[in-house]
């Protein structure tokens, strides 16, 4: 039906599914192939041979840095760190009514407050410059806001961040109070430079929309945050752990997985809307998870043989394999990260895509908006008297 007058909206698949709506420099996703690039450059190989600040970099400048940009960028990052204290003072009270959102719940009023306290002005209104410092400084706060309000909510003093640690090393001093290990540290900046950015799902496009408008930046990555808290969308890596808990033994994998599969229930960690074959990101990490070594590794392999194998027999045609939540839950796990941060360290990483996608879409003027099939009674009708 048409919803202007004079034409008819195309039809869509629903949500959108493989429907263009920009171009984008920043990367893509190509399922079919098993794929996905930040640039011009391979993504799972930027996370095994590259920081997280060189990847920052890249996003957000279009190269990667040399030794003297790294270490300029290092340290400019690094110094943006520290919170106002009048964002300080209201993290307790975040931190406390967080409820079943914990961490990611408090971030979002909290990033908008730290916005308006370092001046975030529309998007419209000011040059690249000023919006990215305005990310830089998103950027590197979010890890101490989400650690902050992670450790008040159980009770502990925040962790100051350190200037001298990179940027993943600081985020998990942050959360526990110690300097990691090395092995650990290069763990989770492998998974965090694995998440960074993937192509347009929810949350991303959810910022580029808020972008469209000239909206302050804050805006925008408190609704991409809104949208990642979703758990069909972030909150799946410690899912995935809840089934390996639930299947508990070997011996009950077969039994446990015929039965959710045949009562029509979803197992978490596996399938991907995009990838029809293996999810690069999960063969990274499986390989990232098999340097810590222990029986919960060997579990975890033994339960995604099991599963896909019984995926192909009991959904036969169908293209299902471990995505990226099912060895990022064991992966976090195994460096020292309660379940409870699975979802909120996804967010340290994916901050760093949006504000690039928002970067990105700040430069075109044009507002995104969509129309709707209108599907209810035929209009107009009368009113009926009161």
């Amino acid at each position: 039906m048409p919803t202007n007058g004079t034409t008819a909206p195309p039809d869509v698949p629903r949500g959108l599914a493989g429907v263009v709506v920009t171009d984008t420099g920043l990367g893509d996703v190509r399922g079919r192939e098993g794929f996905y690039h930040y640039r011009q450059y391979s993504a799972v190989e930027l996370a095994r041979g590259r920081t997280f600040e060189d990847v920052w970099h890249l996003m957000f400048h279009g190269e990667l840095p040399d030794a003297a940009a790294r270490d300029a960028f290092t340290a400019e990052t690094a110094a943006l760190r520290r919170l106002p204290a009048e964002v300080e003072e209201v993290l307790p009270a975040l931190a406390g009514a967080g409820g079943p959102g914990g961490p990611l719940a408090g971030l979002r009023t909290a990033l908008s407050l730290l916005g308006a306290r370092l001046g975030f002005r529309p998007l419209y209104d000011i040059g690249a410059d000023r919006r990215r410092a305005d990310a830089l400084a998103a950027c590197a706060a979010v890890p101490t806001l989400l650690t902050a309000l992670h450790r008040l909510g159980r009770g502990q003093r925040p962790v100051a961040p350190r200037e001298d640690l990179p940027h993943a090393a600081n985020y998990l001093y942050m959360l526990t109070g110690s300097e990691p290990d090395p092995r650990s540290a290069r763990a989770v900046e492998r998974y965090l430079i694995s998440t960074v950015d993937h192509g347009f799902n929810a949350s991303t496009f959810t910022a580029r929309v808020i972008a469209s408008t000239g909206a302050d930046l804050a805006a925008c990555l408190t609704g991409a945050i809104g949208a990642l808290s979703g758990p069909l969308h972030g909150g799946a890596p410690s899912r995935a752990l809840d089934t390996l808990d639930a299947i508990g033994t070997p011996e009950r994998i077969d039994p446990w997985i015929r039965e959710r599969v045949l009562a029509g229930d979803r197992i978490m960690g596996f399938g991907h809307p995009v990838y029809r074959t293996e999810d690069p990101r999960s063969r990274m990490l499986r390989e990232i998870a098999e340097e810590f070594g222990g029986p919960r590794v060997a579990f975890a392999t033994e339960v995604e043989r099991r599963v896909e194998a019984l995926l192909a027999e009991l959904k036969p045609g169908r293209e299902l394999h471990t995505n990226v939540e099912f060895y990022a839950g064991v992966v976090m796990e195994l460096s020292g990260l309660p379940r409870e941060m699975f979802t909120p360290t996804f967010c340290v990483a994916r901050v760093v895509g949006w504000s690039a996608n928002i970067l990105e879409q700040a430069e075109d003027s044009k507002i995104i908006r969509p129309a709707a099939r209108y599907t209810g009674p035929p209009a107009p009708q009368p009113v009926p008297p009161a």
